[in-house]
């Protein structure tokens, strides 16, 4: 029986106890599994807002104080071409979209179109209904979802009803984005297979990684069921979820599954010592992959914002989930196949082999001339990178939401109507006796078109309605918004759906710079933990950053200038969402780290042995550059399936991560680290002596 460590033994007892592992993932899957149906209708489509903001204050006040007259309150557009608010077919549709908000459990109050309010265009063609906020933002969207159909349906002839502001806005971007989503899915699942295919040479063996994904998503939707019921969860959690589930499950078997063929068809070793050396040397790898991945996503744990938590939650139980069922299911299941595995394999496979004389040469080549490939590929990087420093962000703005969507055409008619700031209307909040000052200070600020009078809510409260000169994604509006609040008495708050926007946004800049650094600085710390070399740690780390910069380079030109736009069917914004640059590093680091693990660990495994700094690069290689290319593959062909969909964000995520996959893998894990490797020679595997004293020795060769 092999000496093993506890990685390995793990799964030697995993292999000999298939069927107690196939019971508890059972038990586990079917559990959770049978909340999965319902986790569309439990997660939230709100939670982005920064928590502890000036404006989440202004709506947690006035969501009493006045009658639900806040952010995520349902803006009602009664419009018509023909005819005005004094026809009796418009008075007749604004009474029965008063008589459905008045209705829904959801609206605390209705507030009837009027001149005075300003809720009536100048024309009479256009009038607003405010449905005031019962409920939660979160709330407020599944009224959305649950009214703008009825609504639509109650508009008399010649008159039109669209229910926007930001709950109508988010009701109709999460239908639009669940649609593209699942168009998205059905198009990769296919893609995927086929490559899995080629990259194993076998269909039983390329189903494996399909089987761990499909088992972790039904019990990270099952969990993410049970985490609805204690706090908001973004139905983005869902979304991202599924991706990394997919993505690393086929990392994860990829990397094992090679393994044990190689264990098991390259020796005379019981399948259950294939299995604990696989996972003893492999599973080790997937093990400080895995950690890597959780550490990664732990940083956007310390931004403010609901939205942000969840969706990182979410993608941390599928890591937890995928990593529990590789380091145990698949063990177990690989000890049952044994050479079924290679069950209706392609011609071409060679069963048992580990070493790819491809990769070999490919090595031997970046050995014998590093300056030939290395410097066009850092330069490369480095051209792709430098348009991030003009990157701009914002808030989403509108062009999210299909054109014809109501939450869209509704936004569109009060622009028309009211000016390009009505739909950003800022709301300021204080003492009565303060009100009349503050709408004087906002009358004379130059952003402001109109500030309302006064009005007077319950608790001594009172609120001042400005509407701004400005669209709500004009950066000139963060501005208006800085120069109230300095100029505005000490008691009066600004808040407002723009407001909030804005707030979140600041906090996302504000925190970027932290959750960047504390990833890279625990990056560092894993990778010195998992290699004992400080050098080659950091050159993990500092060619994972040339990747992701060059990544962000190339959204700025698409996304922030417009290249491409026409090819993939959206409307430039002018500028990056805010969320891209602080969530996708997150991400993009976590799977750069996840082919840095593998490559490295592999490097390892022959310095180990021989002590030889080309042999460890070139073995490094040699062993894991097909895992890497192979899995790359899959992802890029994952995430660029989601560029293709419909709403402008998941086009963002899709390109974004596929870009940056494909450039770390062919440029950077297959190119400039084996060529940093090189130049570094020896000394890229100096173990110091504190860190001997201070770290237990890690092995990844058996």
């Amino acid at each position: 029986m092999s000496n093993v460590g506890p990685i390995g033994r793990l799964g030697r007892w995993s292999a000999t106890h298939g069927r107690i592992v196939a019971a508890i993932w059972i038990v586990l899957v079917v559990g959770l599994g049978a909340l999965a149906p319902r986790v569309e209708s439990a997660l939230s489509g709100a939670g982005w807002e920064d928590s502890g903001s000036e404006s989440v204050q202004v709506r947690e006040t006035a969501q009493d104080a006045f009658q639900g007259n806040v952010s995520s309150a349902l803006t009602v557009v009664v419009a018509s071409e023909t005819v005005t608010i004094d026809d009796p077919a418009f008075q007749q549709t604004v009474a029965r979209v008063e008589e459905h908000l008045e209705a829904h459990d959801s609206i605390a109050s209705v507030t009837p179109p009027s001149q005075a309010a300003g809720t009536i265009s100048a024309d009479s063609r256009t009038a607003i209904v405010l449905g005031g906020a019962a409920d939660d933002p979160t709330g407020m969207v599944r009224a959305a979802d649950d009214m703008k159909g009825e609504l639509s349906e109650v508009a008399a002839p010649g008159t039109t009803v669209s229910v926007t502001g930001a709950s109508g806005m988010w009701s109709d971007f999460n239908e639009a984005n669940k649609e593209a989503m699942l168009k998205s899915e059905l198009l990769s699942w296919p893609v995927t297979l086929a490559i899995l295919i080629v990259a194993f040479g076998a269909l039983i063996a390329a189903g494996l990684p399909l089987l761990l994904t499909i088992l972790s998503l039904a019990a990270s939707a099952g969990s993410l069921v049970v985490a609805a019921q204690l706090f908001d969860v973004s139905i983005w959690a869902m979304n991202f979820a599924l991706m990394f589930a997919l993505a690393l499950g086929i990392d994860y078997a990829l990397f094992i599954v090679v393994r044990f063929r190689a264990a098991l068809l390259g020796s005379k070793l019981s399948r259950a010592e294939a299995a604990a050396i696989t996972m003893d040397t492999a599973g080790k790898a997937v093990l400080f992959s895995g950690l890597t991945v959780l550490i990664a996503l732990s940083a956007v744990m310390l931004v403010p914002s609901p939205a942000f938590r969840s969706m990182a939650l979410g993608i941390m139980l599928s890591v937890v989930f995928v990593l529990g069922a590789t380091l145990t299911l698949l063990p177990a299941v690989l000890a049952k196949l044994g050479t079924g595995v290679n069950r209706f394999a392609l011609p071409w496979v060679h069963e048992g082999e580990h070493r790819s004389a491809r990769f070999a040469h490919w090595g031997a080549r970046l050995w014998s001339k590093p300056a030939l490939y290395g410097i066009p590929a850092l330069v490369a990087l480095l051209v792709l990178a430098a348009p991030v420093l003009g990157l701009r962000t914002g808030m989403p703005s509108i062009a999210v939401v299909p054109s014809e969507d109501s939450s869209r055409v509704g936004y569109e008619q009060v622009v028309t109507a009211f000016g390009p700031g009505a739909p950003g209307q800022l709301q300021l909040v204080g003492p009565a006796a303060d009100m009349e000052e503050a709408q004087r200070i906002a009358s004379a600020d130059p952003g402001i078109a109109q500030a309302s009078p006064p009005q007077t809510g319950a608790d001594g409260f009172g609120m001042v309605q400005a509407v701004p000169r400005m669209d709500p994604s004009d950066p000139e509006l963060g501005q208006t918004v800085d120069r109230l609040r300095d100029a505005l008495p000490a008691d009066v708050l600004l808040g407002g759906a723009a407001a909030e926007n804005y707030d979140l946004e600041t906090a996302l800049n504000r925190y970027t710079p932290l959750v960047i650094g504390v990833v890279l600085a625990l990056g560092f710390v894993l990778l010195l933990l998992a290699f004992q070399a400080p050098l080659v740690a950091a050159i993990g780390v500092i060619t994972s950053l040339l990747a992701t910069a060059a990544a962000f380079g190339v959204a700025r030109l698409i996304f922030q200038e417009g290249h491409l736009s026409g090819l993939l069917g959206f409307e430039s914004q002018g500028f990056l969402d805010a969320w891209g640059p602080v969530f996708f590093f997150a991400m993009i680091f976590a799977i750069s780290m996840d082919y840095t693990v593998f490559l490295l660990s592999s490097a390892k495994e022959h310095w180990d042995s021989s002590h030889d700094a080309r042999e460890a690069m070139i073995g490094g290689l040699a062993h894991s550059g097909r895992v890497v290319l192979a899995a790359a593959a899959v992802m890029v062909a994952v995430f660029f399936t989601f560029a293709l969909s419909g709403p402008l964000p998941p086009k963002e995520m899709g390109v974004i991560l596929g870009v940056a996959v494909l450039l770390d893998a062919l440029l950077v894990r297959l190119l400039l680290m084996p060529v940093a490797m090189r130049l570094a020679g020896r000394a890229a595997w100096w173990r110091p002596v504190w860190v001997a004293k201070a770290l237990p020795e890690v092995k990844f060769g058996h």
